[in-house]
């Protein structure tokens, strides 16, 4: 009976609104980047200054029109999201293991190192974000690797202090005394009694991370502190086409577009997992 209950609360998960609605959005934006160089081997770089500014829906070669110097925006726009997409996901990596490690250690041993590691916390943390990322980035200068490496120094804390709180909350536990008792050793206990029991939120936040990874990339980019402006990326090609607002919309519009549907899918990911691994709510508490 509790195994016919798990397979049809299993199915019903797969089958709700916003897992399928994240995977059509976030899923499909995906594959198409990955798809992207069988579908546009020129990587969105072919001009045509003869079909400059070409409107969407006029041109069955140009299906979402052309930029200012002739390339086709579909091409640019998928292409686009390889930088966007690598950003995010990489960063988040970063952070993550980063974040988690830290947590770990000042969550089980406590003292002077849960000490030191979360007052450093809270000073990043009420850092501003935007005079920090001018600080870092003229320093060390835009580019992919610079952008990856500012957001990781930059969102480790966020893990960190989940991870904390989480392992604060275990490491008591009965089965963890037990563990002590027996002669388990700390690294142990902590890699396999306490970590898969914090994974959970980790993962969640992981998803709504990379969207946000995503956002932060393609702001920074739009205000010049991202990937170089030669490189194709969404925030890039917003920037571009601030001054064609008025004359042709869609240089703008349709790169707005892949990241809000990019950044929605992966949120709904994101509440999809956080009921399918913590049907009871607490992880949003």
């Amino acid at each position: 009976m509790a195994a016919a209950q798990a397979i049809s609360s299993s199915r019903r998960h797969f089958r709700s609104l916003e897992f399928i609605l994240g995977i059509l959005l976030a899923g499909g934006m995906s594959l198409a980047v990955l798809l992207s160089p069988m579908l546009f081997p020129d990587g969105g770089e072919s001009m045509d200054l003869m079909a400059r500014l070409v409107p969407p829906f006029q041109n069955p070669a140009h299906i979402l029109g052309t930029d200012p110097l002739g390339r086709d925006m579909l091409a640019r726009v998928v292409v686009g999201g390889k930088i966007s997409l690598t950003v995010g996901l990489l960063s988040m990596l970063g952070a993550v293991t980063l974040g988690t490690l830290i947590g770990l250690v000042a969550g089980y041993y406590r003292g002077i190192a849960e000490i030191l590691l979360m007052r450093f916390a809270d000073i990043q943390l009420a850092l501003p974000f935007i005079l920090v990322a001018i600080m870092f980035l003229a320093i060390l200068g835009t580019g992919v690797d610079k952008v990856i490496f500012f957001m990781i120094v930059a969102q480790w804390v966020q893990y960190a202090r989940l991870v904390r709180g989480s392992v604060l909350a275990l490491r008591e536990r009965e089965f963890i005394l037990s563990a002590r008792a027996i002669g388990v050793g700390n690294g142990r206990i902590i890699f396999t009694h306490i970590f898969p029991n914090v994974l959970g939120p980790i993962v969640i936040l992981m998803t709504l991370n990379v969207a946000n990874n995503i956002l932060l990339e393609s702001s920074l980019t739009f205000i010049g502190l991202g990937v170089d402006p030669l490189i194709p990326s969404w925030g890039g090609m917003l920037a571009d086409g601030r001054t064609y607002l008025q004359t042709a919309w869609w240089v703008s519009v349709f790169p707005g577009l892949a990241i809000m549907f990019t950044v929605l899918g992966l949120n709904l990911l994101g509440d999809w997992l956080r009921d399918l691994l913590d049907p009871t709510g607490q992880t949003g508490k």
